[in-house]
């Protein structure tokens, strides 16, 4: 018989957000320094330990995997890793976060390996903005790899749009226009405010959903769907268009009361919520024990009582956690 995750405020957590690297061949201004010092091998899980914890994970009931980075296309053998988790029993929902640069080298092996969904950050659609905002990414490499993911037969692939006042939120209905032609859901994303960025202050880019749908309407009217899926979007529906549009609002629209999620880290950190450091070091038990997925399991469960009952993130730019989206997973 399964078992299931149960925290101590009656959350089930059926879905984990596994990162397989903080490394990253982009370098966003909202996610990590321009220079930045990246873990030694040694600190990092090793692909079969992933998929050690993957496995676990789903053994006591998870059915949903999302494999987050850093990039994790930058990984090495990450289409190995892809197949193991693929072939997990129970997984229902088998997902990946990229920037897209690398899913033209990657989408069909990916596919063929039992990844079913695609999230694909971009957060403009102007080359030098774009370049701007990621220090280092070329859009036509981005936009290559989406329709690489199209032709690899991903049914439903989703564009992830971080809005920032000032910087991008201009582009927003040209996103919204862009989701449209090409059959893309998209979610428009607040800010993070995790680590400390040198690029902006967070309190002066902050822009709210509520913001972003109000651009949105000026064109399109958003009917609230009851659609959900295992993460936190709200999504709406257009009547002239199949494409779904999300909102992920940790700061307006606390999301917390449903929370059914948690993250371990590359360095096998058990993060119980994306805006506290309560976490357990799931590492430690891998390489005390080799091997022992039972004394792994019992680990995950007595986590359970770290979860919190909410983050606290505020919108005045205060650094609530130190660490950078890069080292938590995004």
């Amino acid at each position: 018989m399964t078992q299931t995750l149960i925290d101590d405020f009656g959350r089930r957590v059926s879905y984990v957000r596994l990162s397989v690297t903080d490394r990253c061949d982009f370098r966003c201004v909202y996610c990590m320094s321009e220079e930045m010092t990246f873990l030694p091998r040694a600190q990092v899980l090793t692909l079969e330990e992933i998929s050690l914890v993957a496995e676990a994970f789903t053994e006591l009931g998870v059915e949903k995997i999302r494999l987050t980075g850093g990039e994790p296309l930058v990984r090495r053998n990450i289409d190995n890793l892809v197949s193991t988790i693929g072939a997990l029993p129970g997984l229902k929902d088998f997902a990946m976060t990229t920037n897209g640069a690398g899913l033209r080298r990657h989408a069909e092996s990916l596919r063929q390996g039992g990844l079913k969904r695609l999230n694909v950050s971009l957060d403009s659609l102007d080359p030098e903005r774009f370049r701007r905002l990621t220090r280092t990414g070329d859009l036509s490499k981005v936009i290559d790899g989406i329709h690489a993911a199209q032709d690899a037969g991903f049914e439903r692939i989703k564009l992830n749009a971080v809005v920032l006042k000032g910087r991008n939120d201009d582009e927003v209905l040209d996103l919204v226009e862009f989701s449209r032609q090409q059959g893309l859901d998209i979610s428009f994303i607040e800010e993070m405010p995790l680590g400390d960025v040198s690029d902006h202050s967070r309190a002066e880019t902050y822009c709210s959903s509520d913001d972003v749908m109000a651009l949105i309407e000026k064109r399109h009217v958003l009917t609230p769907t009851a659609e959900t899926t295992p993460g936190p979007s709200r999504y709406y529906r257009m009547v002239d268009s199949d494409i779904r549009v999300g909102f992920i609002s940790p700061h307006s629209h606390n999301f917390c009361s449903s929370c059914n999620r948690v993250r371990v880290t590359v360095e096998g950190r058990l993060l119980l919520c994306l805006g506290n450091e309560h976490s357990v070091d799931l590492r430690a038990v891998l390489r005390r024990y080799p091997g022992d997925k039972e004394r792994l399991k019992q680990s995950i469960i007595e986590a359970m009582h770290l979860k919190p009952e909410k983050h606290h993130f505020t919108t005045d730019g205060d650094i609530q956690v130190v660490r950078f989206m890069n080292m938590t997973g995004g």
